[in-house]
């Protein structure tokens, strides 16, 4: 019998973390002390297990395939979708605590971005729950002279978060952490502006009562921040879209490219820029999940309408103030 799908109100942040504690960490002791060869087999198990006892995961990943490719994802597609995230959950211990020696990874756009960085006055990498971030160490390595800001919330993934900075302790330092709020997180990002450091976020989920704009997105118009856009147009940094786009076993492809040389808000019309913007890192998204289906991460209904269009002004104030002082 197939199951059917129905949307949820639920949001994204009420979900919860995947696993646990224990398991998290148990994951950890086996793929160090016996390999990732090893440890990769244990994913097997683990895909059957959220297969089967994680139903709104599941239904959403249905829907993901259905708006993809116009019918709704089988058992195969969807176990496929769990084990590469679950594959690259597992690879971040391993690039963590051991680099990238092991892994092949190759780049697209890297030369642009370079230009970008060349310039000192910062850049912002704009990614997605799609892939692997954590490649992201590839370039990192590369250019050692420039500083690679992340901004995330902690609080969101406890378990997974104490894990990796237990793995690598110099990665608080390079955390910009949005559970922090208010101006804190402001002067954190103008300082790493000034600095000409790589500012990394995430630009496909808003939070509550955060400002979102809707934009055609695999045949059904979704909701996407305006946030990201907003610091990026204040902090006056090029937007350059990065995405480590799992490839199955150990390789990775990390795509750069340019979405914006410098963001322009103007007063007036300034939602129609917004949705010139967003629908562009829309587009290319989309692009990238066709050339490599299993990379999409978001496992809710992506495609609700958003809770709120309430515009979110602390961001945009306390940015200015910060560039005043």
């Amino acid at each position: 019998m197939e199951e059917q799908y129905q949307g949820t109100s639920e949001h994204w942040l009420d979900r919860p973390e995947a696993g646990g504690w224990f398991a998290i960490w148990l994951i950890r002791f086996i793929g160090l002390h016996f390999g990732r060869t090893f440890a990769r087999l244990i994913l097997y198990p683990i895909t059957l297990y959220f297969y089967f006892r994680r139903g709104p995961e599941r239904r959403a990943s249905r829907e993901y395939f259905r708006r993809l490719t116009g019918k709704p994802g089988s058992a195969w597609q969807v176990m496929r979708l769990i084990h590469a995230f679950a594959s690259t959950i597992l690879d971040r211990l391993f690039l963590l605590a051991r680099g990238i020696g092991t892994f092949r990874v190759s780049t697209r756009g890297v030369e642009e971005l370079h230009c970008h960085v060349d310039r000192g006055n910062g850049v912002m990498l704009l990614g997605a729950h799609v892939g692997s971030f954590e490649v992201l160490r590839v370039l990192a390595a590369g250019r050692p002279d420039c500083k690679l800001k992340l901004v995330m919330d902690k609080s969101k993934t406890p378990a997974l978060t104490k894990l990796l900075e237990a793995l690598a302790p110099e990665l608080s330092d390079s955390i910009i952490d949005t559970a922090r709020g208010g101006m804190d997180i402001v002067l954190a990002l103008s300082e790493a502006a000034r600095e000409g450091a790589m500012i990394t976020l995430l630009g496909d989920r808003g939070r509550p009562h955060e400002l979102m704009r809707e934009v055609p997105f695999l045949g059904t118009d979704a909701a996407f921040p305006a946030a990201p856009w907003q610091i990026a147009a204040l902090l006056r940094v090029p937007v350059v879209l990065c995405l480590g786009m799992y490839r199955g076993g150990n390789r990775y492809d990390l795509v750069f490219e340019t979405l914006a040389e410098q963001v322009e808000l103007p007063r007036t019309d300034r939602n129609a820029a917004l949705d010139a913007y967003i629908r562009r890192y829309a587009e290319r998204l989309e692009h990238h999940l066709r050339e490599a289906p299993c990379n999409w991460f978001n496992f809710y209904d992506f495609w609700q309408p958003p809770t709120t269009h309430a515009a979110h002004p602390a961001i945009q104030s306390n940015l200015q103030q910060a560039h005043s002082s």
